[in-house]
């Protein structure tokens, strides 16, 4: 089976499951007994497959893994709690003090507060404008071990140089680490591109229906962790291609805890299933928003890669299967966003994002306010700017919410 939704809605059939149900069913239990009390220590010692704790995983957690591994084209997958959690064991488990990261600068505000974080504790980082391969090489150092980017930037949606970034990397033998939530593997697979891990927040799209939370980091197979110099003695007895996972699944989940839970992990995999039908839908009416309010008179700016005024429009087709369901928007001067907001009927004033509903927020005044006016205006963001995350609804319905609200 090489169809997309295909394979997501047949994956747990791949196994054999108890009482010919089409699902994985729900693990709920912590603990796991062995008759034969040497299974238990061969387990523990990573020479036999099975379950220790459900810090570490269960069979429910270990179906949507697999899932997720077979959506990215990985070789294998790690869930955690959050998308940030995701996100945080990756320089948790992989890096160490001396060492260098080249960032987008053009981040979710988490995440930049997140590599924030990171540098108080001793590792450098730098804040480089993607989109262009030539930043982020100016940037590389000896002791860089890894580039990380968002596929399209949340919220001015710019759109990094990833097949030029990942041939970078690839040559110099750095981990290339893309975070793919804004896409999905339905519209692009980093893999292509030569990322080593891929990042999703599963709260979102692939979630879909706003009720989950939950996040992952996949492994493409297409970094050799046998050079990696931060793999701990302990994790050296594994294959090569085996290391980087193990070692993220000890360090992460072991030892901090950011577990997934059997329960969510069912929600998100069933939601998973329409992920292609959704973001088909999504994404034109997206398209169609953006179209509509860019030649709009009381709209000053419209970022949506869809849009041939995109600077990264080209790119954008080039790279991914549609242009995405974000947007941002910026109204002309004098023009009260919060008034614009509260005009809209369907659209909703909320922070996620990827969801079923159109949601609406005002950027500077809520998500990247903490990040202060200079490093907003460095990013592009302006105090004006709104973002907007298209759902499912019916398209007229939509057009005609926004453009109500604009004539307000």
């Amino acid at each position: 089976m090489t169809g997309f939704t295909t394979t997501i809605l047949h994956s747990d059939r791949q196994n054999a499951i108890g009482h010919g149900s089409l699902h994985k069913p729900v693990h709920t239990s912590v603990a796991f007994g062995y008759d034969d009390a040497r299974d238990l220590a061969l387990v523990f010692q990573g020479k036999q497959p099975g379950y220790r704790y459900g810090r570490q995983g269960n069979p429910t957690v270990t179906a949507l893994e697999q899932k997720i591994t077979k959506m990215e084209d990985g070789v294998a997958s790690l869930c955690f709690a959050t998308g940030m959690a995701a996100i945080g064991a990756i320089p948790q488990a992989l890096l160490r003090a001396g060492d260098h990261v080249v960032s987008s600068a053009f981040l979710f505000g988490n995440t930049n507060s997140l590599w924030q974080t990171v540098a108080g504790l001793g590792v450098q980082v730098s804040m480089v404008d993607a989109t262009d391969v030539a930043h982020v090489e100016a940037a590389l150092t000896s002791a860089t071990r890894m580039v990380f980017v968002e596929t399209i930037a949340n919220p001015r949606t710019q759109i990094a140089d990833l097949a030029r970034i990942g041939a970078l990397c690839k040559a110099r033998g750095i981990l290339f680490v893309v975070d793919n939530t804004m896409t999905s593997p339905y519209l692009f697979r980093p893999k292509t591109v030569g990322a080593g891990l891929v990042v999703n927040s599963l709260t979102k799209s692939i979630a879909g229906h706003g009720d989950v939370l939950g996040g992952c980091i996949t492994d493409t197979g297409e970094f050799d962790w046998g050079t990696y110099p931060n793999i701990a003695a302990n994790f050296l007895k594994f294959p090569a291609q085996q290391r980087g996972m193990n070692q993220l699944r000890a360090k992460s989940l072991r030892d901090f805890g950011a577990s997934l839970s059997a329960d969510a992990a069912h929600q998100i995999a069933i939601g998973a299933e329409t992920l292609a039908l959704r973001l088909e839908r999504e994404c034109s009416n997206a398209l169609r928003l953006a179209q509509l309010l860019e030649v709009h008179p009381a709209v000053a700016a419209v970022y949506y890669p869809g849009l041939p005024s995109h600077p990264q429009h080209a790119l954008a087709g080039e790279l991914f299967r549609a242009f995405g369901f974000l947007f941002s928007v910026e109204l002309k001067e004098g023009i009260d966003c919060f008034d614009f907001l509260n005009r809209l009927k369907l659209a909703v004033s909320s922070s996620n994002l990827g969801d079923n509903r159109t949601l609406i927020i005002p950027v500077a005044h809520t998500i990247f306010f903490e990040m202060g006016a200079e490093r907003r205006a460095a990013m592009g963001i302006a105090e004006s700017l709104i973002r907007v995350s298209v759902g499912i609804e019916d398209q007229d319905d939509l057009i005609a919410d926004f453009t109500q609200a604009l004539a307000g």
